[in-house]
């Protein structure tokens, strides 16, 4: 008798079910909604301690733990002392032939200019006082890209991407400060010459620009500042993001921003969502990613900087315009800098 051999059988119940494959297509959407949401959550983790920082700021200031003295001396030293000695330290200590970047600096030069001219055309029909179309202009074209941008940068590159953040910013600054008197000077001025003394008066005692200046002079020739002065300047280079935004974050005052808003959600448009939908496609057509991309878009994405309305009060402009625009653009930036961060990694381009 012969036997055949059969394999083994399966057994199933009639409460089995055998699941489904899934299909590419719906495998390829899951990764899909995988990937968006990292980018979110990256997003969210990028800009969220920033603006963690400066609501601590505004609670400080509700609470009266913090007033208006030590605003203003906070101020003094986050501008004068700890944040020149961040872009000291920063570009001192950078290999300058790697951090020296021609088209990073040559193309935030060139958007900055592009955009005061945009925002000066903007500006025409929204207001035709003198004094709030300047305070209109700076606040469109100037961003926080030395507190909100080096924080920005620092957070999705590290210690690496400030070194070219702040060789970019030796450059911008004075760019800034020309521009601002421009734009606070012409409109009320009808065309009278623009005081030429004061504009170099305000370029030249900048500390910021300073320190970038002699930053650059000790990486390019490759002098070490020592340890003495590096440890130093690590200690007050500390703290200056942190106290910058808080600084800001007390500054902030939402009693006034139900007044003129035309003139106020002009510049806060032109700064947050035409600034960077112009130039950060630009940028990346240029040939421009990664690191570099992120920089740019520090600078061209940042709120209002909180300088714009020192320089509006000492010029005699707008200052409840300007502090408004800081105010406005600061708030608003959470959800655009977030925005932004996420369309950029979901599309590939950092």
């Amino acid at each position: 008798m012969k036997e055949t051999s059969q394999g083994p059988k399966s057994l199933s119940t009639p409460g089995d079910k055998t699941e489904p494959e899934k299909s590419d297509a719906e495998e390829g959407h899951a990764d899909k909604g995988e990937l968006k949401l990292q980018n979110l959550l990256f997003s969210i983790e990028t800009v969220a301690p920033i603006f963690l920082v400066v609501l601590l700021g505004m609670v400080l200031r509700r609470w009266r733990v913090i007033n208006e003295a030590f605003l203003d001396m906070a101020s003094i030293i986050v501008f004068r002392i700890s944040l020149p000695a961040m872009v000291f330290i920063k570009i001192a200590g950078a290999d300058f032939q790697q951090a020296f970047d021609p088209l990073l600096i040559c193309f935030g030069i060139g958007g900055t200019l592009l955009f005061f001219g945009v925002t000066w055309f903007v500006s025409i029909p929204v207001t035709k006082n003198g004094a709030a179309r300047g305070s209109l202009i700076q606040g469109s074209f100037r961003g926080n890209f030395a507190i909100i941008g080096f924080a920005m940068v620092l957070n999705l590159h590290g210690e690496s991407g400030l070194a070219k953040a702040a060789i970019l910013l030796s450059f911008i600054m004075p760019l800034y400060n020309v521009l601002a008197v421009i734009a606070l000077t012409l409109p009320k001025q009808h065309g009278q010459a623009v005081g030429r003394k004061k504009m170099v008066t305000e370029i030249i005692t900048n500390p910021l620009i300073a320190a970038g200046i002699i930053g650059i002079v000790f990486s390019f020739l490759g002098f070490s500042p020592g340890r003495v002065v590096n440890e130093t300047g690590n200690y007050l280079s500390a703290m200056a993001l942190p106290l910058a935004l808080i600084g800001v974050g007390g500054s902030l005052d939402l009693r006034s921003i139900r007044q003129r808003i035309p003139e106020k959600l002009t510049a806060v448009g032109l700064k947050l969502i035409v600034c960077p939908l112009i130039f950060i496609p630009l940028a990346y057509w240029a040939g421009i990613r990664g690191e570099d991309l992120v920089i740019l878009f520090s600078l061209f994405a940042a709120p209002t900087a909180v300088v714009s309305y020192i320089m509006a009060r000492s010029m005699d402009g707008d200052t409840q315009l300007a502090a408004d625009i800081v105010l406005l653009s600061t708030l608003g930036s959470v959800a655009t800098l977030s925005a932004g961060v996420f369309m950029m990694k979901t599309f590939g381009m950092i």
